[in-house]
């Protein structure tokens, strides 16, 4: 059902969990949009301060200095927390629009961004995500010079493949697909719910809908990204210096996770049945193979050489990592 404007009916997921400091600046923003959401909901998640209340409170006086404004709210509270994943995965499925715009609590949207988005799905039917770059700011709202992408060290082929409908290759390697800047169709939920814990809300929603439908990513900065010391999820480009320290650290169960997110993955796939393609399941047991490949590595870094060596002439290091450094890694990590 389009709103007046013509666009589809967009709701704002907004998670929140302690955010008093800065969620007032957020819902400002979101009611400055110059295509307004008609809907938020928000979902704390067991807060300890009054970071509802200054959102409910925001929220009134922008329909004070609007009054054209007409956006209902809707308020979930947990007790006790649900964590980052289930509390979206609530908040999305209390979300009535046929757009649902995800929300962090202390970002900034630039005010072109919902209309800029919602563009996008009205004039390409099949599209099912988007997601966007962000500017990186300070807890103090300074530009750090720097956007989401380049902190994500976003390659262009990355987004050329995403560009021409091969995100799910693109997903498979690694998450591009920041919850803070992501509008998807809520049709994409009756596939991609229940939200496994394993998996962030965002990375799921992406690999999913890139799955069974055309995903996409629009290059421009259209929020402004805030980075502080509680950032439960944030961008941070690495150093040299930690990129070592990364390839020498112990691997612990990391790679034995990324097999669980790969099996899950696959369950989920099967389960949606013709929505989608052989070739694509293919390619998903494949990550399984290569993530468990990886778990089972032995723990002296000698015996190791030859299996990571076959493992990458195989390409499997390329095509469901980051190539070179996932060799490094696997060479030299402790176990």
């Amino acid at each position: 059902m389009p709103s007046s404007s013509g666009f589809a009916l967009i709701s704002v997921a907004l998670c929140t969990h302690n955010g008093a400091r800065y969620i007032g600046e957020q819902v400002r923003s979101i009611c400055l949009q110059t295509l307004p959401p008609q809907e938020i909901v928000i979902s704390d998640d067991a807060s300890t301060d009054d970071g509802v209340a200054v959102a409910l409170a925001t929220l009134q006086e922008c329909k004070q200095a609007k009054p054209q404004l007409s956006i209902d709210v809707r308020v979930i509270e947990n007790s006790p927390a649900l964590r980052v994943t289930k509390n979206f995965e609530q908040a999305v499925l209390a979300c009535t629009g046929e757009l649902i715009a995800l929300s962090d609590q202390d970002d900034v949207w630039h005010p072109e961004r919902l209309a800029r988005m919602a563009a996008e799905f009205e004039r390409r039917p099949g599209l099912l995500l988007l997601h966007t770059d962000a500017r990186l700011v300070g807890a103090d709202g300074r530009d750090l010079g720097e956007s989401l992408f380049h902190a994500l060290e976003v390659m262009p082929f990355e987004l050329d493949w995403i560009h021409t409908r091969r995100a799910f290759d693109v997903y498979l390697r690694r998450n591009l697909a920041t919850g803070a800047t992501t509008v998807f169709r809520r049709s994409l939920l009756v596939h991609a719910a229940p939200f496994p814990v394993e998996w962030l809300h965002d990375e799921w929603l992406a690999i999913v809908a890139a799955a069974i439908g055309d995903v996409d990513v629009l290059e421009d900065r259209l929020i402004d990204y805030r980075q502080h010391e509680n950032n439960q999820i944030g961008a941070q480009r690495d150093s040299y210096l930690r990129k070592v320290r990364k390839a020498l650290a112990s691997r612990g169960d990391r790679n034995a996770r990324h097999a669980v997110k790969a099996e899950l993955l696959l369950s989920r796939l099967l389960a949606l049945d013709r929505l989608v393609a052989r070739e694509t399941i293919a390619k998903v047991r494949e990550k399984l193979a290569h993530q468990r490949f990886r778990a089972a590595l032995p723990a002296g870094r000698l015996a190791r050489i030859l299996p990571v060596t076959r493992e990458a002439l195989k390409g499997r290091y390329d095509r469901f990592g980051r190539g070179a450094r996932g060799v490094v890694r696997d060479l030299f990590e402790s176990a």
